[in-house]
């Protein structure tokens, strides 16, 4: 006997997250109703023009936005940028390198660089440990 397997569907703010896309800027229908697995992976698969447009020229999502300027959600807010940015925007930024940028930049860098070193030591000491003691 086999049993039918039910279709999964999420939310649209999962969906456009899982796309990379701000909730708010994609068309009605795609926020109107639900989402499945399969739809999901056929916009991934031929993104519609829609998605495209948003993926090249936003307005983009905080993580997106904080991903193009090399800095954390967190400094993103520390900088009280709040609302999502369009690609022009995060040029514009870039371009200018205000002070709170270059701080949020050597930050993250900094943060990464204790992230790796940690999981070198962890591995390092998993690697090293006596074998059969």
């Amino acid at each position: 006997m086999t049993r039918q397997r039910s279709t999964q569907t999420m939310k649209p703010a999962t969906a456009a997250k899982k796309l990379g896309v701000y909730l708010d800027a994609t068309p009605e229908e795609f926020r109107a109703g639900v989402v499945t697995r399969d739809e999901l992976d056929a916009l991934q698969a031929d993104p519609p023009e829609w998605l495209r447009d948003l993926r090249r020229d936003g307005p983009h999502p905080r993580q997106v936005v904080a991903d193009r300027l090399g800095v954390s959600i967190s400094g993103l807010a520390r900088a009280e940028i709040t609302e999502p940015l369009t690609t022009a925007q995060i040029a514009a930024l870039k371009e200018e390198q205000p002070e709170w940028l270059l701080r949020e930049r050597t930050t993250r860098a900094e943060a990464q660089r204790a992230e790796a070193r940690l999981r070198a030591e962890r591995s390092g000491k998993g690697r090293a440990a006596p074998a059969g003691g």
